[in-house]
């Protein structure tokens, strides 16, 4: 074997999971200072068949790469199923999640709690950049197919995408 882990060292690795429908700047900001606290960062993409997107799963996939191409230690992927077996399949041992209120660290802390339990992965929170506190992909979606201006919102891949989804010409 060769590399850093040949030499006693570990491959530091985390995740960043979501449905990213679409990502936005928010998601974005999380994903970019996991990259400069870890060695490898995935972007799971997490395929939930009960709900239909706006994108398919390739599509934001794609979106994704585009979007955080300048970042060499991103890798994006889709996955259906729990969070902790793609964390064992790809010897993942924390998830990084952004918390922009007190009411996402009541649910993300059940899950952080249960995905700890079911395989001992632990959790990070980081706390949002004020300027996207309030942002999520859902309203995001619903201004931009009201009209309304997100470019300061999205990256500007991810705005095209929308223009070209949410036009009705």
């Amino acid at each position: 074997m060769t590399g850093p882990e040949s030499e006693g060292s570990q491959v530091r690795r985390a995740v960043c999971p979501g449905s990213f429908d679409p990502i936005t700047n928010g998601h974005l900001d999380i994903i970019a200072r996991a990259s400069r606290l870890y060695d490898e960062v995935y972007v799971a993409v997490m395929v939930n068949q009960s709900k239909m997107g706006l994108f398919g799963i390739e599509e934001r996939i794609e979106l994704i790469r585009q979007v955080t191409a300048e970042y060499e230690n991103v890798v994006v992927e889709s996955h259906h199923g729990l969070l902790v077996d793609f964390c064992k399949q790809r010897d993942i041992p924390a998830i990084v999640k952004g918390l922009r209120a007190v009411s996402d660290f009541d649910y993300e802390l059940q899950m952080a709690q249960m995905n700890n339990g079911l395989s001992g992965v632990e959790t990070l929170f980081v706390p949002t950049n004020p300027t996207y506190s309030f942002l999520s992909s859902s309203l995001v979606k619903e201004v931009a197919a009201w009209g309304g201006d997100v470019s300061h919102l999205v990256p500007p891949a991810v705005l095209e995408a929308l223009d070209k989804r949410l036009r009705k010409d």
